[in-house]
């Protein structure tokens, strides 16, 4: 009985169980897709972070220890592919003489490295000129001294003579930041910046050199064992980083407290776990609600044959089957719309893979996609079961016989409607929005000292309730305009149905809970189709401005501390492709006792070679407070930090102390309090200063500049870049937006997130479409029956079109107006809650109009065509028609 039926439903309602699948088959397919690109991102996260870690661990050897010992204990533990011990020494500064000029430094530091270090390292120092190996002089410290390759350095060392090295070569230190960091101590006591001056020896001529010093200050001189490992790590960044740490904890114990080590895998995967968190919170808020959407469609596609389904069934209860006979024949329906909507999920999601990132899988291993493709296949089982069986077995224990086969029922309002649970929800999300956007409020916390961070998901109740809430006023909004809106339904439908306006309109506010179902459906699509690209579009935007704020313009040329290149120097970087060059002083000032970064700008033209918005300044517009610079040359700029802690007010004198140019000495300078900045080009997350930098040269005997802005029209800014690396050499550092962009932000960024973009846009659309299109259509079809009556009673072909398209003008119309309000409602809602995403903040949302528009031609297009398709069909002859039904 059960093959019977399931092959005469798929003669004979071929269209509605291929619609039905459809919708599980969208659904299965955005949580595979999505799914396998979550698996994928984390295993490409925690890849990304171990490759852009040179040194694993740094494992200082303690006073009393023997590094041989230890260095033998360390190569023998499993999971570490090579050791090297490194020599650090301290040093009293270094000299140089060249062309009877003497240069000399400050305090610096000396490193003793073995032969094969860069073999075992081969990321940790980067030969610029010279040889790679022999004495090599970092970058700045080349410059600080004005040498090059086979020039004599005379390196000071406490307690011990001056040492006389020849330079064989200039490098750079990548990863300077933890190569010199205080191993063991807690992250507020980490030095501010690696030290300015840097030599690199030979490992024996460092220990000869620093052996004198060793014996007068043991502590003046120690080693570290680098290490570089290969065990295998977990694909989950979170995983990863709990095993990387315990195992730097179990190298401490196992060496009885020998070494302490300097952990940077695990402060890689530590920021890589954080961003796997947000990459689960974008999941979350884009996936689930197209999931949901997609059940929803599937739900609406079942239930637009609800009734002629309960006929059908009332029709074999009064022919003998027992209920249980109908659930079963119900439970076949489900479990075929079901697997085969189920498994073109799982394959649609592969091309989507497959367009999107070359993949099938995602880049994610096979095990993980086959994992989310059975959890999407059951989704889609329950997806089916709940539209299609589930109704069934309700009725059957609820209904009657009678009652099933009765054509029309009484229309009542729904219960959340009369208990008000629309205004409920949009309340409490208001709530929680004004909750979540308050102070100290992070997404993902991280608690200083916690090893563990979490995600704050409760904030994910305020877009949720904020969804339910709009939705559900939209379906009473509609409810009620159709329920007492006849005469303007009449007026709408007259040029369409002529004489047959007014029964058109009796007719859509009898059907108004399908109908208004049909605009919620519609409209919920749109707004995901939205928000999505809202969201994205608006991350794409704060990832360049990130980019830009980091780098300070297209290409940055940074001078070497201490060089005294003056703003006459921005002639020589007139290469090809530059537009503009803007000179930025860069200074060090002490506010009270607190030292922060002091940038000198000219107002007038700053703005020409990089971007100033207004959401990096309070007290003004970017443009007011750089003309305020302008008339008040000793105005100042400062951190909202800084207003707070040394309680300022509009006009208030803050007295700088700044190094000046002649003297050295620290020399007292007055400014005034003019507004507050919160992110400038080339500064710091934390406290810093902006000034007129005439008024600072004036102050301080000095126009030195520390950085150059060069503006090339967004284009060509690698090859510009390149040109000014081979024209300045190790005189500066050159920086590109390219090159910064793939540096700065988290991760995440760098995960393939326009290949998640292109997936949750293109299935938006399908919802978008198909939420229109297929709802509408199932639901003329429904409804054929009423058109052979209507044409029996003497209605024309040219009414019964208009009857239809009436109907569709209407849906499109409240999905379009819905959808646009709940979608920007949304968007808003989502930019907010999703602070931590962005860095910055947005200043405004950025609106995909291009994208936006398409959607609605899509939908716009799928109800067209499906109001034509049943148009046509209301015109067969009415004989015909009725024997079909």
């Amino acid at each position: 009985m059960i093959i019977s039926w399931v092959s005469g439903l798929l003669r004979h309602r071929t269209g509605r169980l291929a619609a039905t699948a459809a919708g599980i088959a969208l659904a299965v397919a955005l949580v595979a897709a999505l799914g396998s690109f979550l698996t994928a991102s984390k295993s490409t996260m925690t890849a990304r972070a171990v490759r852009s870690v040179a040194v694993a661990w740094q494992a200082e050897v303690q006073s009393g220890a023997d590094p041989h010992t230890v260095l033998a204990m360390v190569r023998a533990t499993d999971g570490v592919r090579g050791a090297e011990p490194v020599g650090f020494a301290r040093s009293t500064g270094f000299q140089a003489t060249e062309a009877g000029s003497t240069q000399s430094t400050g305090p610096g530091v000396v490193l003793g490295l073995p032969d094969t270090y860069r073999q075992t390292f081969p990321g940790a120092v980067r030969p610029l000129t010279g040889t790679a190996t022999g004495v090599l002089l970092a970058q700045q410290t080349a410059a600080n001294l004005h040498v090059v390759p086979g020039d004599t350095v005379t390196i000071g060392l406490p307690g011990s003579a001056p040492a006389h090295v020849t330079v064989a070569g200039i490098v750079d230190l990548p990863q300077a930041d933890s190569l010199f960091q205080k191993v063991g101590a807690p992250p507020p006591s980490q030095p501010a910046a690696p030290p300015d001056n840097v030599i690199l020896l030979p490992q024996a001529l460092f220990a000869r050199l620093t052996a004198p010093v060793a014996a007068v200050d043991p502590a003046a001189v120690t080693t570290q064992i680098h290490i570089a490992r290969d065990a295998p790590l977990p694909a989950d960044p979170a995983a990863a980083y709990t095993a990387v740490t315990s195992a730097a904890r179990n190298l401490e114990a196992r060496t009885s407290g020998a070494v302490v080590v300097g952990d940077n895998l695990g402060a890689a995967l530590d920021a890589a776990r954080k961003d796997a968190l947000y990459a689960q919170v974008l999941f979350l808020f884009l996936g689930v609600p197209g999931a949901v959407l997609a059940a929803l469609l599937t739900a609406a596609v079942a239930g637009a044959g609800a009734d002629r389904r309960r006929r059908e069934q009332a029709l074999l209860r009064t022919r003998g089957l027992r209920p249980r006979q109908v659930a079963a024949l119900a439970g076949a329906e489900a479990a075929v719309v079901g697997v085969g909507g189920g498994l073109l999920g799982v394959g649609i999601a592969a091309l989507a893979g497959r367009a999107a990132f070359k993949s099938a899988s995602f880049g994610a291993s096979t095990a993980s996609t086959l994992a989310w493709s059975g959890v999407a296949l059951l989704l889609g089982l329950t997806v089916a079961g709940t539209a299609v069986l589930l109704p069934t077995v309700r009725d059957l224990r609820l209904g009657t016989v009678t009652a099933a086969r009765r054509e029309v029922g009484r229309a009542r309002s729904p219960r959340w409607m009369r208990f008000g649970v629309d205004f409920a929800l949009l309340a409490v999300s208001l709530l929680v929005l004004r909750a979540a956007s308050g102070n100290q409020y992070a997404l993902v916390l991280a608690p200083e000292g916690v090893p563990s961070i979490s995600v704050s998901y409760w904030a994910f109740l305020g877009p949720c309730l904020l969804w339910l809430g709009a939705a559900l006023l939209l379906w009473r909004l509609a409810h009620l305009a159709l329920a007492h809106g006849r005469r303007l339904l009449t007026l709408l439908a007259r040029p369409l149905t002529g004489t047959l306006a007014g029964t058109t309109a009796a007719s859509m506010s009898r059907r108004r809970r399908p109908l208004a179902r049909a605009i919620v459906l519609l409209a919920l699509a749109l707004s995901f189709a939205a928000s999505t690209a809202v969201f994205n579009a608006t991350y794409r935007q704060q990832a360049e401005v990130d980019a830009r704020l980091s780098n300070g313009a297209d290409v940055t040329v940074t001078q070497s501390p201490g060089a005294g290149v003056g703003p006459s120097a921005a002639a020589s970087l007139h290469v090809a492709g530059v537009r503009h060059v803007e000179p930025l002083q860069h200074r060090f000032a002490y506010v009270g006792a607190d030292l922060q970064d002091l940038y000198g700008v000219r107002p007038a033209t700053i703005a020409t070679a990089t971007s100033l918005q207004d959401a990096y300044f309070a007290g003004g517009t970017a443009r007011s407070l750089m003309a305020r610079l302008t008339a008040r040359p000793d105005a100042l700029l400062v951190s909202e930090e800084t207003v707070k802690d040394f309680r300022l007010a509009p006009g208030d004198t803050v007295n700088l102390r700044l190094q000046d140019g002649r003297t050295h000495a620290l020399r007292t300078v007055p400014f005034h309090y003019a507004g507050i900045v919160k992110e400038f080009p080339t500064a710091p997350k934390d406290s810093f200063l902006v000034a007129n930098a005439d008024y600072v040269a004036r102050s301080t005997g000095d126009d030195s500049v520390g950085a150059f802005l060069l503006d090339t029209g967004g284009a060509h800014q690698s090859t510009t870049a390149a040109a000014l690396r081979r024209r300045l050499g190790t005189a500066a550092t050159v920086t590109d937006l390219t090159q910064t962009r793939s540096a700065v932000g988290s991760s995440l960024t760098s995960v393939d997130l326009a290949g998640l973009t292109r997936i949750e846009l293109g299935f938006a659309v399908l919802l978008a479409a198909a939420s229109g299109g297929i709802v509408l259509a199932l639901g003329l079809a429904e409804r054929r029956r009423t058109f052979a009556l209507a044409t029996v009673l003497g209605a024309r072909p040219r009414q019964l079109r208009g009857l239809v398209l009436t109907e569709a003008v209407v849906l499109t119309a409240g999905g379009l107006a819905g959808g646009a309000l709940i979608g920007w409602s949304l968007s808003k809602m989502l930019v907010k809650v999703l602070t931590g995403v962005f860095d910055p903040p947005p200043a405004t949302i950025a609106v995909p109009w291009a994208y936006l528009l398409l959607t609605a031609l899509a939908t716009i297009a799928a109800l067209t065509g499906a109001a034509l398709n049943a148009a046509r069909h209301s015109s067969r002859p009415p004989v015909e028609e009725l024997r079909e039904l």
